[in-house]
Formats: structure tokens, C-alpha cells, sequence
């Protein structure tokens, strides 16, 4: 994977607007002195060897580069500095990971170049040959006689945790922390995505002057081939990051952690855009939100209940949207800087109040929402939501899915007609927390709540990388979901009908982890298992642990609000696009979506895993061979003519694929993802059940030119307007295949994205979108015809290949409007 230090690429005006008609089918030290003959003949001997030895295990496997050196074991005397003693940085030979042998000594990893080898061989040839100086010692002395050994490098040379923490067998699985050169971090990353280990976040390295530390679970096999084949790693550990060390600490410790986190984080101005949560309300007074939450910020739609957090939830809410999982950044010494605040509306009654009605959470959800935007009409934000109607299936549209769904439009109570549209994340609701597992049903069988069925909503659901088990007296517990899998506390939309729903959840987020007894009876929520989050108790208890979807929804809505601020002039819509964008699914989620065959099958995945896990990088940035291409336009979906009511618009975007270089590329797979992100204003009526064009004010769908397909026959198979007969039949278009989903799985919901795999000569001739109307209730009536709907358009060319530049040809093709017309 390359850096991604590009900007995205606008090909908005590249937009052309054609009349639309739909089908009928519209879808050291004091040692003994050395006897130098015998000390040099022997490590001449023992390096010989070594480097032998590491030639012929050299790794060799098609998916990694070859590597460009080899690992010694060093051994050294008692008290020798290895850097002083091995290190030559004009060379790049290097040492590594440091451990104390048997008898107290000093055992080195050294990484030696190829090129570099006649350099280290000099040295010791040196030593035993050169002639002495006036005090008759030897030359490089220094460097060779503090050497016990030499011998090819292990696994075991790297591992700097206790021995018997280290996995015995080729295929025994844990999480690593993978100790990385820093510059040479990224390349570890690439090879080890390569060769399918499952890399954690960005979020969670550890960056580090000499050293970026990245979590990455492997089994012990395949950790030795990325150790060998990069020469990037230079050293090992048990991967042991977890709340866990911050949450056993007393709190004067506890304390001095927040304190050191606070002291290099720059924090954001004043109207910065912010998180808006909607939830228990919000402690400031902790010192990693003080500077982040105003005082006037901190609102409540009842006078009466304060805006004070007595339940906590709010509290720790507020710590994941500003700052993520707190565990690696209290770990890490990087400075942080923040570009985004955080508000609060308290709508969730403290202890001694009458608990809502739950029908009446969509108004105060809509009132909320309006206090936050009296009290800061300029800031823009992101609404972030985290409670739901428990027990309660969000299979068909409710007053509260709808409330959000309005609100995010812009077309709730109060709202002007150029009201601004708003982002709402929301949570896909909890599973039970059961402690006998014989009452755990999976997730498939417990529906998302609602009201994250919201069809605009930005649905966030929950997986785990968290698998280590670090807390005191749970010694032969295991994790209960294996890593890059469901979160045991998520809900999925699998039991919803296929034809009438929104595939739900969006995306997945870190929600954590259970854990299960080793006699496979009782499960339970550790602490270890958990995000690290401020405490609403900060005088006991500053840090707390933090889990399920709740957990999910803060991390996705403070992405979303990241982008926002860098963004300013992209819509809610497209903020949510580039959310999906980003996306990915877990080796174990592809694994699990391989096995279910054919696109159809691939639904329910779907409605498990959503779109994948965001990552940052992605969103914010393109590379050279990742990139997105984003249009940003308003569309009049329906229009009147001669009494009749009838479809207005389609939009077609010339793709400007640098064709020679897709050509010469031949049948290498390449990737193009689509994502298109809209907001509907709903109609919540009782057929909008069963009738999803019931539900919306319009729908869109996209299409893509077919490799066979000619220009002049796309525009007649999308668009029967284009026909000399619209009502007959239009051309076939030829083979459609390499797509994830396929056109099929559109039904309902205003979020839409699908990927299409395929030799990079075939997208070279698939190079036009066309985003047309479905039907919806605007067409009812002619005002409603007279109206215009927005919406967001992300195309994702991606190539495996690192060294593909496909982001420079695209972008001077924009910036000269090449390739823009097409002959209607």
C-alpha cells in the first residue's frame, strides 16, 4: 500500500445532464583477554557459516519482495553496548532486538545487508590480520572482541518478552507487537496485508523516535516469513496493549497518564466542528475533555435534569469521539493534534426522573438537535447517537427512524427550506450480555434496534481485534469472537426482508470483545477486552473501560467529523461516502464472503459486516494506486410535462481512465468500488413498510459501462430516452461479471456501493457512470416534481501494485477536461 499524501480528485463539473425516461423494468568489562588468532578464525568461522546458513533459508514466496539481507544472532560480552559495538549507519547494517543470555550477556539481532557483507567480513578479517598498534593491540579491537558468537538469526533471537510466552507450534495465533524500524513501518504493513495477517488500525501503532510499533495477528509461521522477508522488524513482543495496565493503576498513576496525554495534545479551536452526542450528558472537568467541551456547549433538553453526567456513558462517549481508544495513545509519545471539539445534549433522564416515553425519542431527538444548533448556528458537526429502543427490530421504519432521517435531510419541524442537511451516526443497538452461553444467540438472530434503520443515518455496528486476555484470575479464558470478526455485543440485519430494507449496519468499528470460561460455560465483559475511555468520576476513577456499539458509533462519528473539518465544503452525504469508501473487510470477513458463493448469497454478509472498517488514511487521502474520484452535484429526479408527472434527469460522468496504461496492465486485476450517498425525505406511512419507494422522496441508482458495451448502447440500455423506441426494448450490454453484490442487492436505503474486480484492459473500456432516478413519493405531485435532491458520488480505482500510478495521468486529465464529452 502506498502513502496516501494525494488529494482526492473532484470530477464534479465533469457531470452531464441528459432528459431521463426509465424502462419498464426500472430497478563490556573485565573479561578475560582474547587469544586474537583463535578469537578471529573462529567468528571468520562462525560468520561463514551464519551467512550460509541464512542464504539458504532465505524466504521465497511470490507475495513479497526478495529481501535484501539477512539477520545474525550476536552475542556479546556482559555490559558491551551493541550500537556502539555493531551499528555502521553508512553501511544500514543495524541491530535490533536486545536480550540478555543465560549467563548475563548480551544477544543481538544484527540485520546485514547484502552489499554490506564484504564490509562486516573486513572487520573481522582486520582484526586477525591487520598489524598492531604501538600498544600491540589489534585493529578494530573494539568491535570484535567484545563478541561471544555469531550464528544465523531465530524467531527466538527477536523475542523480547518471557520465553514461555512465545507460541510454540507453526500455527499457534496471537496478536504481536511488531517493533518496526520507523521508516521502514509502512513496508511492514504492505507485506504483511500481503500475506493476509490482519494489521490493526493506524490508530493503534505506537510511533516512537527509532521505532513504530504496529499490532499484527499472525500465526508463528507466518510472523517468521514477514520477519525475514522485509529486514523492517527488529524485535517481537506479545502484543499486550489493553485498558487493562491503565485500569489496575491506582489513581494518582491514572492521573499521570491523562496528564502526560494532555500535555501533548494541541487542542482545537474554539469553532472547530465538533461531535454532537446525543446521550447522558457529559463531565468536563476531566482533564482530556476540559479543553475540547465548553461549558456552554454542555445542553439538555429538560431544564430540569442539568446537564451533568451521573450515569457515565456520556462521559465516556465523549473520550472515544475526541480522542479514539485511549490505551495506545496513552502508550504512544506522539503529539497530537485536534481539529475537532465536542458538545452535548443530555437526552436521557438522571436517576430519580420518569424515563422517556420511547415514542417520543424522535422529537426529542429533533429537539436536541435544534438546541445545539441555536446554541452554535455556524459550527458545523456531526450528530452522534447511541441509544436504542431495546428489543425493539428496527425491520420497518418507526417515528424515531424517521425523526432522524427527516432531521438528516433537513426537513424537520422549524427547518427553513434551505436548511443545511446534518450527519447522524447512530448505533446498531447491543446483544444481551449473558453470562450463561447457552443463552448467547447469535448475531444474525437479534436485528438491529431501532432507530438505526435510519435510512440517511450512518449505521455503525461492531467487530474486535481484541483477543488478549491480560486480566488478574482469568488464566484458560478465550476470547469469544476470533480477531477481525463480529463484536459479541453486535447486532446484525440478516432476519430483515431483503427487498424492503436498508442494508444495515454501514460499516463496523472497534466494539470489543467477551470472553468465555475454559470449561466453555460462562462468558463475561473484561476489562482487557475493552476501549480505555474517560471516567465520569474523575477524582476515583479518570479512565474506565468501554465496549459494544456505543463504542463503535463515537469512534465512526469522530472520523466523520475529523473529515469534516478537513473537508469543509463536502456535504453530510459525501462525508458519509468517503466513510464507505474507506472501508475494508477483514481477512476473516473475506474469508466468510468467499465462502458464500455467489452474489446473492453475499447478502446476509452484507447485513453482518456492512461496508468493513473504516481507516482514516483512506478517507482523508488518496495514492498514487488507491484513489477516489468524488462528485458532488443536485439532481431533479421527477419533472412535469404536458400534466403528466414523469422522470426529469440522469447524470453521466466520463471516467477519465488513463486507457494505454490499463491497456498495458493487460489481465492484472485492478478495482473499482463505487459508493453513492444520498438523503431522503421520508414518508413514513403505513405502505412504506411493505413499498420502499413509499418510504423515499426519490431514489438513485448507478450504472456502469460494460467492457463490450459501446458508448452509444450504454446510453440506450440506461436510458430508454435515448431509443428511438423508449417503450421497446433496449441493447443487452454484454457480460456484467466481476461485481461483489451486483445490482440486485439495491432495494432500499440511500446509501449504495458495490465493488467490481476485474483485468485492468476491461476497465480500461468500462469508463462511464450513469446515475439515474428511481421512483419515490415527490413524484405524487407536481410541487414535489419542481424539486431537486443532492448527492454524492465516490469511484474508488484501486491496483495492487505499488509501483501503478494511476492517480497522476487521472488527475492531469481533470485538471485539462480531458475526455469530458460523450456523443449523445
Amino acid at each position: 500500500m502506498a502513502d496516501f499524501d494525494k488529494p482526492h480528485i473532484d470530477i464534479t463539473p465533469r457531470v452531464l445532464i441528459r432528459p431521463y425516461q426509465a424502462s419498464r423494468q426500472n430497478i563490556g568489562g573485565g573479561a578475560a583477554p582474547r587469544v586474537r588468532a583463535q578469537h578471529g578464525a573462529r567468528l571468520q568461522a562462525e560468520m561463514q557459516a551464519a551467512f550460509q546458513e541464512a542464504d539458504a533459508a532465505r524466504p521465497q514466496d511470490d507475495r513479497l519482495e526478495r529481501p535484501e539481507g539477512i539477520f545474525l544472532e550476536v552475542d556479546l560480552r556482559r555490559g558491551t553496548n551493541p550500537v556502539d559495538t555493531l551499528e555502521r549507519k553508512r553501511d544500514k547494517v543495524r541491530p535490533g532486538a536486545v536480550s540478555t543470555t543465560e549467563d548475563n550477556g548480551v544477544r543481538v539481532a544484527l540485520f546485514v545487508p547484502d552489499d554490506a557483507r564484504p564490509v562486516v567480513e573486513s572487520i573481522v578479517a582486520e582484526y586477525l590480520n591487520g598489524d598492531v598498534n604501538a600498544r600491540g593491540e589489534p585493529p578494530k579491537k573494539d568491535k570484535v572482541e567484545p563478541i561471544e558468537a555469531i550464528r544465523r538469526a531465530r524467531l527466538e533471537t527477536f523475542w523480547t518478552d518471557a520465553p514461555d510466552t512465545l507460541p510454540q507450534e507453526p500455527q499457534d495465533e496471537i496478536w504481536w507487537e511488531v517493533w518496526c524500524y520507523a521508516e521502514l513501518a509502512n513496508k511492514v504493513r504492505d507485506a504483511a496485508q500481503n500475506i493476509n495477517c490482519l494489521v490493526a488500525e493506524e490508530h493503534y501503532w505506537l510511533k516512537f523516535p527509532e521505532s513504530t510499533v504496529i499490532p499484527i495477528r499472525a500465526t508463528r509461521v507466518t510472523i517468521e516469513l514477514l520477519l525475514f522477508a522485509t529486514a523492517g522488524i527488529s524485535e517481537l513482543r506479545r502484543a499486550s496493549a489493553s485498558p487493562v495496565f491503565f485500569l489496575e493503576t491506582d489513581h494518582e498513576d491514572q492521573t499521570q497518564w491523562t496528564e502526560n496525554l494532555a500535555e501533548r495534545v494541541t487542542w482545537p479551536a474554539g469553532d472547530a466542528p465538533a461531535v454532537c452526542l446525543l446521550d447522558t450528558g457529559v463531565n468536563r472537568a476531566h482533564i482530556l475533555l476540559e479543553p475540547a467541551v465548553s461549558t456552554d456547549d454542555l445542553l439538555t433538553v429538560n431544564v430540569d435534569w442539568g446537564s451533568a453526567d451521573d450515569a457515565g456513558h456520556g462521559t465516556g462517549m465523549a473520550g472515544l469521539a475526541l480522542l479514539g481508544d485511549l490505551a495506545p495513545r496513552l502508550e504512544d509519545q506522539s503529539e497530537i493534534t485536534l481539529q475537532h471539539r465536542v458538545e452535548s445534549v443530555k437526552i436521557l433522564p438522571p436517576h430519580g426522573f420518569p424515563a422517556n416515553d420511547p415514542k417520543s425519542y424522535g422529537s426529542i431527538t429533533q429537539s436536541a438537535t435544534s438546541l445545539a444548533e441555536i446554541n452554535k448556528p455556524e459550527r458545523k458537526r456531526v450528530f452522534c447517537l447511541a441509544v436504542t429502543n431495546d428489543n425493539v427490530s428496527g425491520a420497518r421504519a418507526t417515528t424515531w427512524s424517521s425523526a432522524i432521517d427527516q432531521a438528516a435531510v433537513g426537513k424537520m419541524a422549524g427547518d427553513e427550506d434551505d436548511a443545511p442537511a446534518r450527519l447522524f451516526v447512530v448505533s446498531a443497538g447491543n446483544a444481551p450480555s449473558e453470562i450463561d452461553v447457552n443463552n448467547i444467540l447469535p448475531a444474525d438472530q437479534l436485528p438491529i434496534e431501532d432507530p438505526s434503520q435510519a435510512w440517511n443515518a450512518l449505521s455503525v455496528g461492531g467487530y474486535t481485534n481484541k483477543t488478549e486476555i491480560n486480566d488478574a484470575g482469568y488464566d484458560g479464558w478465550t476470547a469469544m469472537a476470533a480477531a477481525g470478526d463480529l463484536s459479541p455485543f453486535t447486532r446484525t440485519s440478516v432476519t430483515w426482508p431483503q427487498s424492503r430494507t436498508a442494508f444495515k449496519p454501514d460499516v463496523v468499528m472497534e466494539a470489543g470483545n467477551r470472553a468465555v470460561s475454559p470449561a466453555g460455560t460462562e462468558a463475561l465483559s473484561l476489562d482487557s477486552l475493552a476501549l480505555l475511555t474517560t471516567g465520569e468520576n474523575v477524582d476515583a476513577q479518570p479512565l474506565i473501560p468501554f465496549a459494544a456499539t456505543s463504542a463503535a458509533a463515537a469512534q465512526c462519528a469522530r472520523m466523520s467529523t475529523q473529515l469534516s473539518a478537513a473537508y469543509p465544503a463536502m456535504w453530510p452525504e459525501t462525508i458519509r461516502a468517503l466513510i464507505v469508501h474507506s472501508a475494508e473487510w477483514t481477512p476473516k470477513m473475506l474469508q466468510e464472503m468467499n465462502d458464500a458463493g455467489g452474489m446473492t448469497a453475499r447478502h446476509p454478509f452484507l447485513r453482518r459486516f456492512g461496508h468493513g472498517v473504516p481507516d482514516f488514511t483512506r478517507a482523508i487521502a488518496s495514492a498514487n494506486n488507491h484513489l477516489a474520484l468524488i462528485a458532488q452535484n443536485e439532481i431533479t429526479p421527477f419533472r412535469v410535462e404536458d400534466g403528466q408527472k414523469k422522470f426529469s434527469d440522469c447524470h453521466f460522468y466520463k471516467l477519465p481512465w488513463p486507457k494505454e496504461l490499463l491497456e498495458g496492465l493487460g489481465e492484472q486485476d485492478v478495482r473499482l468500488k463505487l459508493t453513492l450517498s444520498y438523503f431522503v425525505e421520508p414518508n413514513p406511512g403505513r405502505s412504506a413498510s411493505i413499498d420502499a419507494q413509499r418510504y423515499q422522496s426519490f431514489g438513485l441508482r448507478f450504472d456502469l459501462k460494460r467492457r463490450a458495451e459501446s458508448e452509444d448502447d450504454f446510453l440506450k440500455r440506461t436510458n430508454p430516452k435515448e431509443r428511438e423506441d423508449p417503450l421497446g426494448p433496449g441493447p443487452n450490454g454484454g457480460d456484467n461479471s466481476g461485481w461483489k453484490f451486483g445490482p440486485n442487492s439495491v432495494s432500499a436505503g440511500s446509501l449504495h456501493s458495490d465493488e467490481w474486480i476485474g483485468p485492468a484492459v476491461a476497465l480500461a473500456a468500462r469508463d462511464i457512470v450513469c446515475v439515474k432516478p428511481v421512483i419515490g413519493w415527490w413524484r405524487q405531485s407536481a410541487k414535489n416534481c419542481r424539486r431537486t435532491g443532492r448527492y454524492a458520488l465516490v469511484a474508488t480505482l484501486s491496483a495492487p501494485n505499488i509501483d501503478v500510478d494511476l492517480h497522476t495521468p487521472i488527475q492531469l486529465a481533470v485538471e485539462n477536461e480531458v475526455g469530458i464529452e460523450i456523443p449523445f
